[in-house]
């Protein structure tokens, strides 16, 4: 034991010095978010529509799709995705072809149009985001799932029982460019763009676009159609302002760097909106657009500890606040001081990037001063809960000594209990945006991206913070409120649901250390049982791992290899239940050390999720914040004081 808690306190340190010497100058990490294939597939497609001049970056990130070709010629979103996934192939294939780098005849082609044709051809492929590329560049019909939200629905004001802004603010910035494509019958075609019919098997674009729609669904297009009664004027007329009303929204939600929401999913869904509106590829929003996605790429130098050769790639939104927030946090639980430089100059950042503008967000909670952080760097009006709570911890050390820090505090704080849901929960981005009827859509992805309700590693974390650094526990009665959300959202086996990481484990994790620190005892029976679950699949090597297909399964699914931030998810919780360490926490602390000096798939496995099935991320960063905080637990709790 002794000995364990001195290589933990040698490691502990090693991690610190080396985040330390990778901050930079602004106070901020910069580690990439890396989100597979289909964004840089999505951009080089985009790119080659708009005839724009980015040669070499349409080449880097060709390169970069072909490298990750797997053997019987599909793409993957993650190591145990099966034989890999359609509509990512599909994607990818596109793109390379339309890139001009490669040719039909390349081998790599020929592998990938075998695998799209051996799995039913392009019109199986089922994501929205797939089918509305291939449709916004003529090689497809628009989805006639789109047509259950008529784009009247922006008329509808915010008092109706059923409106557009009852639509999470993730799904109405990637819905409204979609809605007025279709509405336009939009499509793009040039002289370079690639013809990929002979993939399509049967009439392009229809198959699984007849199918009859289920009871709940049309119980929703009735509800629609209903509220869209009362809006007054000519078919013509309404619809010609409702257009007008999308073009707006979005204008209105473009960030300064140029992309809407600092998304670059949405931001190219909004280049092809804008064609389809009249604008020319020369407009200068267009060309800010194009600007911030080319910003958005990240390259890896081939030296960063994870064993990659040199690679770009484009990120969604790149996680810089949320990056350098958790840093500066896990640096201060391993020891280093808050008057540390590495500390003040990640606290100057933080703060300088607190919100200060109006955002959607106040649309179902009025009358709140903005307080809330975002993701990015370039993010000025979409906070979010965690991203808030994160930067909160990071400033705790100095809100008492420093007026700035304590300033942003308050509002940081007040931000915080503003956002709780009426159920008790916390939500991402925005409060009460949950009615279940909106999750009936027939669009892929829709149960998870239409609404926002209240999560378990959302509402753990907020407890978290809440408990062990705003000093509050269930002797108050909204953060009671968000313990009992937790207990009663309990899975059967003791586990937790994590929406934005993977999966159960994480959800887990969130759920127990916030319980633990907002005073629950560590006998409860739901603790109890919790731990006894995170004992329970512990994998024989002493750490932990669960595969991305969790989130589809709905229930935990094992990777059978152990990954440094699940491990340490999984540590972290059991040390905050347990006041002794047990067999399992030795195991799996010796298991993280061994992690942390290996460079192997596992290291690399993406732990973060966006759409379940469609969407995952790596992000680079985890495989030192989270160690670095469930070691420095450890030492913290079970270490004696002599060094």
């Amino acid at each position: 034991m002794a000995q364990n808690i001195a290589d933990i306190r040698r490691e502990t340190h090693r991690l610190s010095e080396e985040l330390i010497q990778r901050q930079e100058a602004d106070g901020t990490w910069r580690f990439c978010f890396e989100n597979g294939i289909t964004l840089d597939a999505c951009t080089i497609i985009l790119f080659r529509t708009l005839n724009a001049d980015r040669e070499e970056l349409i080449r880097q990130l060709h390169d970069r799709i072909l490298a990750a070709q797997q053997p019987e010629g599909g793409w993957r979103w993650y190591r145990d995705d099966g034989e890999g996934h359609l509509s990512a192939t599909v994607e990818a294939y596109y793109a390379l072809l339309f890139s001009g780098y490669s040719r039909p005849e390349d081998e790599a082609l020929q592998r990938a149009k075998r695998y799209i044709l051996e799995r039913g051809g392009i019109g199986q492929a089922n994501s929205l985001l797939t089918k509305a590329i291939l449709a916004a560049t003529g090689q497809r019909a628009w989805p006639s799932s789109l047509s259950l939200i008529p784009i009247e629905i922006l008329l509808l004001p915010e008092s109706f029982p059923l409106n557009f802004y009852d639509f999470s603010g993730y799904s109405r910035v990637h819905l409204v460019p979609l809605l007025i494509m279709a509405e336009r019958n939009f499509r793009a075609r040039s002289a370079r763009t690639p013809d990929l019919s002979e993939l399509f098997l049967g009439d392009r674009g229809s198959e699984g676009e007849a199918l009859p729609l289920s009871r709940e669904s049309r119980e929703l297009l009735e509800q629609f159609q209903s509220a869209l009664g009362h809006l007054v004027g000519t078919p013509r007329r309404i619809r010609q302002a409702a257009i007008h009303k999308a073009e707006q929204y979005l204008l209105d939600r473009i960030e300064s760097d140029g992309t809407l929401y600092t998304y670059a999913s949405c931001t190219v869904l909004m280049i092809f909106a804008l064609l389809a509106l009249g604008y020319e590829p020369q407009h200068p929003v267009i060309q800010r657009a194009v600007e911030g996605l080319a910003h958005m790429k990240f390259t890896m130098d081939g030296d960063s500890g994870l064993g990659e050769s040199e690679y770009t790639t484009i990120q969604n939104s790149p996680s810089t606040v949320w990056d350098t927030a958790l840093l500066s946090y896990a640096l201060q639980e391993a020891g280093v001081p808050p008057s540390h430089t590495a500390v003040r100059r990640a606290a100057d950042y933080l703060r300088e990037r607190q919100h200060r503008k109006p955002g959607d967000w106040q649309i179902h909670n009025p009358g709140i001063v903005p307080g809330g952080w975002g993701f990015s760097e370039t993010n000025t009006f979409v906070p979010d809960v965690d991203d808030t709570t994160a930067a909160l911890r990071a400033l705790y050390a100095l809100h008492a000594d420093d007026p700035a820090a304590l300033d942003a505090w308050n509002r940081g704080l007040n931000w915080i209990w503003s956002m709780q849901n009426d159920d008790g929960g916390w939500p991402a981005f925005e409060k009460n945006t949950d009615k279940v009827m909106l999750t009936w859509l027939a669009i892929e992805g829709a149960k998870s991206a239409a609404t926002d309700p209240s999560e378990a590693d959302l509402t753990g974390r907020t407890l978290e913070y809440l408990g062990n650094y705003a000093k509050l526990g269930v002797r108050h009665d909204w953060v009671a409120r968000g313990a009992d959300w937790l207990l009663s959202h309990q899975q059967e086996d003791g586990s937790w649901y994590g929406r934005w990481g993977i999966c159960y484990i994480y959800g887990t994790w969130a759920a127990l250390t916030g319980l633990m620190a907002v005073g629950m005892p560590a006998d409860h029976p739901s603790i109890a049982k919790s731990a006894d679950w995170l004992r329970s699949i512990q994998n024989a090597d002493g750490g932990w791992g669960e595969s991305c297909r969790s989130d589809q399964a709905k229930r935990f699914v094992p990777l059978r290899s152990s990954t440094p931030s699940q491990t340490a998810w999984a540590l972290d919780a059991l040390i905050a239940v347990y006041d002794r360490p047990t067999p399992e926490l030795e195991r799996g602390a010796a298991r993280l050390l061994e992690l942390l000096h290996e460079d192997g798939w596992p290291s690399s496995y993406p732990t973060g999720a966006g759409l379940p099935g469609y969407f995952y991320v790596h992000y680079h960063s985890y495989r030192y914040i989270w160690p670095l905080l469930a070691l420095s637990h450890y030492a913290k709790k079970y270490g004696d004081e002599s060094p």
